[in-house]
This record gives structure tokens, C-alpha cells and sequence, in this order.
């Protein structure tokens, strides 16, 4: 088996999933906090949009990133990855969505398919640390706004040239106050 055929059968993800130790407990023990996480990964899938707190955000979205890259990766067809998705999608009509949905977006995609944003903290109270999860591309209105396509607006353009007219007047006076304090201080050093 070649470097080739090898490199096919691991499964790379598009961002960097690092092992780190996550404070995540619950009463039912790991199978408890194995199915918080099937069903964060599920509400991901169905909404799109979650918010929760960092640490499960963190972990689920590592998962749904393996679920989503295998399903462009392999198909419906694959039977390790329809293990996988009815594994980690509780409500079954979400495998179609999987499948039929989510991989064909994301299949051009050189970015992950997921974002996570850190969540403003509601002041006063007590605070945890929240997280928004996304899939990119959902029909929700963004959450940070793209100002690099505001920039060709005519009140941004006018407000650049401005800009521009300003700094080369304060430039130009710079210029004229080093020239008139190099004469005076020139002709008196003789």
C-alpha cells in the first residue's frame, strides 16, 4: 500500500481538533455525557444554530465535523459512515438532511464546515462561558458582520477621500514647519 492509498483511508478533517482534557461531567457517567453530545450534534444538524456552553460546543463541534466530512467523503452508500450518522443523529429524518443536504455544501468547501463564536455574557449574574455552534451557509442573518463589502458605498468612499484630502493637509503643514524650523535653525549654526 502506497503513501496515496493510505493518506484515503484516515479520515483528515478541515480544522485542527486538538486532544485536550475537557471538564465535562454528568451524573449518568460517559454514557450520559455521550448522549448530551448525540444530542447536541443532532440540534446542530436540525437548527444550524446552537447555543451552549463552551465546552460542549468545543467537543461537539469536532464531532459534527468528522460526521459531515465523512458523509462527502464516503456517501450514503458507505456502511461505516451510516453507522457513524445513525449513531450520532438521534432523530433519524436527519440523516436524509445529512446526506442529501449538508454534503453537497459543504463538498466545495475548503474551509470547516462549522464556526463557534464566544457568546456575549449576560451582565449582571453569574457567569459561564457560552458559545454560539453554526454550520456555515445557514439561513440565519450573521453574527459579525462583513464590512469589507461595505466599503464600495458612496458615504464610505466619500468618508476614505476625506480621509485622504485631511492627511496629506496635516502632511503637507508637517512639511512646511520642518522646512521653516531646518532654515531658522540652519542660518543660526553658521
Amino acid at each position: 500500500m502506497n503513501q496515496a492509498e493510505v493518506a484515503k483511508l484516515m479520515s483528515q478533517l478541515r480544522i485542527a481538533i486538538r486532544p485536550r482534557h475537557r471538564n465535562i461531567k454528568n451524573v449518568d457517567g460517559p454514557e450520559g455525557r455521550l448522549d448530551k453530545l448525540r444530542k447536541t450534534v443532532t440540534a446542530l444538524v436540525k437548527h444550524e444554530r446552537i447555543e451552549l456552553n463552551y465546552q460542549r460546543a468545543d467537543e461537539a463541534r469536532g464531532y459534527a465535523e468528522r460526521l459531515i466530512s465523512d458523509a462527502i467523503r464516503y456517501g450514503d452508500c458507505h456502511k461505516p459512515t451510516m453507522e457513524m450518522a445513525d449513531y450520532w443523529l438521534v432523530e433519524k429524518q436527519l440523516v436524509h438532511k445529512l446526506f442529501k443536504v449538508l454534503a453537497p455544501r459543504f463538498e466545495d468547501c475548503k474551509v470547516s464546515a462549522t464556526r463557534m463564536y464566544k457568546a456575549p455574557k449576560d451582565y449582571p449574574g453569574w457567569y459561564r462561558k457560552r458559545a454560539v455552534l453554526e454550520l456555515r451557509g445557514n439561513p440565519y442573518p450573521p453574527l459579525v458582520q462583513n464590512l469589507a463589502q461595505n466599503r464600495s458605498l458612496l458615504h464610505n468612499v466619500l468618508l476614505d477621500e476625506a480621509r485622504k484630502d485631511f492627511r496629506k493637509e496635516k502632511y503637507a503643514e508637517i512639511a512646511a514647519q520642518i522646512g521653516q524650523d531646518a532654515s531658522s535653525g540652519g542660518s543660526g549654526a553658521k
